[in-house]
């Protein structure tokens, strides 16, 4: 496990291998194909394939956790518990559904989790200068924020705080390298691919909003 030297939050992915996740995301390959698959804490393989693209959101609360926190999959069993994730009857996975996700962080881990259902650039400063952790809808492109935003929303980053210059530092459970995990953009640079919504928390780890 690695620990941010910006903030102390852990740099996990959803994936087991951080070394594949470009291979995952951009070249097709195989998820079954990950040989560190049981550091997930999943049961099977299968499980594991099936589910590591859907457990953004539970990478992010994972980081969110600081370094004692369970396994991916020991958080995920939790969030199903809760309703936090469905399956249709075609078997497709949905989630991280936000209101059954804080309900699960607070009852269980002691975690202050509150949903925000339409949130501000501005209210996301805000939250991270009182203190908090922000996990946000953006589009997951933001791993290459030099590009031009695709869409937004439909994959969860943690935002952990901001520089003194006001740059947003956030930890990108499906970034592709080093760089794209651990981030810093500008708020200018964040908007485009922020669908402006997300959940703020409070948790043990105590990480601060300003650096």
């Amino acid at each position: 496990m690695t620990l941010c030297t910006t903030c102390g939050t852990p740099s996990l992915t959803q994936f087991a291998s951080p070394d594949l996740v470009a291979k995952i995301v951009y070249e097709g390959h195989d998820r079954a194909d990950d040989p560190a698959w049981r550091e997930s804490g999943a049961a099977t393989l299968e499980d594991y394939a099936r589910w590591c693209a859907h457990l953004c959101g539970i990478a992010c609360f994972r980081m969110a956790l600081g370094p004692d926190a369970p396994s991916l999959f020991e958080l995920r069993d939790g969030a199903l518990k809760y309703g936090a994730y469905t399956e249709d009857t075609e078997g497709v996975i949905h989630g991280l559904i936000y209101a059954p996700f804080a309900e699960y962080a607070r009852d269980v881990h002691g975690v202050e989790a509150t949903v925000h259902r339409h949130l501000a650039l501005d209210e996301i400063l805000q939250l991270l200068d009182e203190g908090r952790t922000v996990m946000t809808s953006v589009h997951f492109e933001i791993r290459r924020p030099e590009r031009p935003a695709p869409g937004r929303g439909g994959h969860l980053v943690l935002l952990t705080g901001r520089t003194p210059d006001g740059l947003l530092h956030l930890h990108n459970p499906s970034g592709i390298d080093a760089r794209s995990r651990t981030a810093e953009l500008s708020p200018e640079a964040f908007e485009p691919f922020f669908a402006g919504r997300g959940v703020s928390m409070v948790t043990r780890m105590g990480v601060s909003a300003t650096r």
